[in-house]
């Protein structure tokens, strides 16, 4: 069955599965809400909204049950809903807050205090629209515009790809605000009215799975490296479904060895999250969403067009939005190839970005240039060394003043982001007889140093 949007899901689960859990969550041990209380709560959050007259909300996401009620009453509510991620560096709150034009806001109360001098008049009508910051570099923040009814459609699409069973539990930890998140440990879940084990935050990384036995987790390739190597998953674990990145071969093996299926799922911001699934065999061979329509350019970009899920556009970026989605075929930056059984493998960035092991992203000409205006040389690249971000540089030079303003450009960064290394190398950077970087010849020579 299909869902048209947030109220019909919910009104299907409140009549036909009322009093199933749909939520697992700790609060001085553990809690249960089935799905008709979700509903009257949603309901009654919804009306105090619509009473309040605010028209754009926006919602520190950070997988509480509260925040979640709050995100499904605004949507019903007809707000303008603006996810936000809690860990978002408060010298650009302001600046998100005013961009998608809030005028009021949802999370903890330090959150509210930084945010309450931004708020804006609102807007005049943003019904179904949902906003989800895409992850590139804060000076140039875009928000795309998604609605309930494509997230609906998205987790339809997931559903049959990689059904959910009777009996399955599924664990959420990765941050909702993120539209994988957000699809894959919730809507995903709630679609196959499959109960939602809510994780208690960073710190319960290493034992959630050990306190809520879940049969599925979400997970980025990151996340899965850790709890693999703490060796903290649980016996009923069957399904880890990986997204927004890679895993390497020995990680893929040592989930084989735990008898655990492991799937990839491919997707982008802009098309409300998979459109590619693998359901078994090689986890790098994906099969095409039924939604969903890919085609490989002539140069190897991927190619995808989207009758259902594609996005609204980029907020307030209209010539961004004409640029990437061209006659309705979605021009994603990504390489890729389609096999004889018709099924996708990924085999690079066409873009100069580097997709990090958390699903987040650098946007390279425009975080170098940054920090080539910064530090006055502008003979200089950022890579990954180690999955990490390095700063690589040609020559020798004061390294104490150089690292003070990377420290500077740091503190303005999420965690993955961060220039965590200088490398000099003593030599020109690669460069292409047109004058452009290398890139993959210096990823090859850092690594070896």
């Amino acid at each position: 069955m299909r869902f048209s949007g947030f109220r019909h899901l919910l009104e299907y689960l409140a009549e036909n599965r009322q009093d199933d859990t749909a939520f697992i969550y700790e609060d001085n041990g553990i809690c249960r809400m089935t799905y008709g209380e979700f509903y009257v709560a949603v309901l009654l959050r919804s009306q105090q909204l619509q009473e309040s007259g605010k028209t754009c909300i926006a919602v520190f996401a950070d997988g509480s049950l509260a925040s979640i009620i709050k995100i499904f009453a605004a949507v019903i509510g007809g707000l303008q809903t603006v996810m936000l991620d809690p860990s978002t560096p408060e010298e650009h709150l302001g600046e998100l807050i005013r961009y998608a034009d809030c005028d009021t806001v949802y999370g903890r109360q330090e959150h509210i205090d930084l945010c309450t001098p931004y708020l804006t008049d609102g807007i005049i009508d943003g019904t179904g629209r949902i906003l989800f910051f895409t992850s590139g570099t804060t000076s140039r923040a875009k928000a795309v515009v998604l609605s309930d009814y494509s997230l609906m459609q998205s987790a339809w699409n997931g559903s049959q790809m990689l059904p959910l069973k009777e009996g399955d539990l599924l664990l959420s930890i990765l941050p909702h605000a993120h539209v994988f998140g957000f699809v894959c440990t919730l809507l995903w879940p709630m679609f196959n009215a499959v109960p939602v084990a809510l994780g208690r935050g960073v710190r319960h990384y290493i034992d959630d799975a050990q306190y809520f036995h879940p049969t599925v987790i979400s997970v980025v390739p990151s996340l899965l490296n850790f709890m693999m190597k703490m060796n903290c998953l649980n016996d009923e674990l069957r399904l880890i479904l990986v997204g927004a990145g890679d895993c390497s071969d020995e990680l893929m093996q040592a989930v084989k060895d735990k008898g655990i299926q492991l799937s990839f799922g491919y997707g982008l911001t802009e098309t409300s999250s998979g459109v590619a699934i693998s359901t078994g065999g090689d986890p790098r061979a994906l099969d095409i969403c039924p939604d969903d329509k890919i085609t490989i350019a002539p140069d190897g970009e991927i190619l995808i067009e989207s009758r259902t899920c594609m996005m609204q556009g980029y907020y307030k970026y209209s010539s961004d939005t004409i640029n990437t989605v061209q006659e309705g075929v979605l021009h994603t930056g990504d390489l890729g190839y389609i096999d004889d059984d018709g099924r996708l493998h990924l085999n690079g960035r066409k873009k100069d970005i580097l997709v990090l092991s958390d699903g987040n992203k650098i946007y390279l000409p425009e975080y170098e240039s940054e920090i080539a205006a910064a530090i006055g040389d502008d003979k200089i690249a950022v890579s990954l060394k180690n999955g990490r971000p390095v700063l690589v540089m040609e020559n020798e030079a004061d390294r104490d003043a150089i690292q003070a303003k990377i420290n500077e450009i740091n503190r303005l960064q999420t965690r993955s982001r961060q220039i965590t290394d200088i490398i000099t190398l003593g030599h020109p950077l690669p460069l292409t007889p047109s004058g452009k970087l290398q890139r993959w010849k210096l990823e090859k020579e850092i690594e070896d140093l």
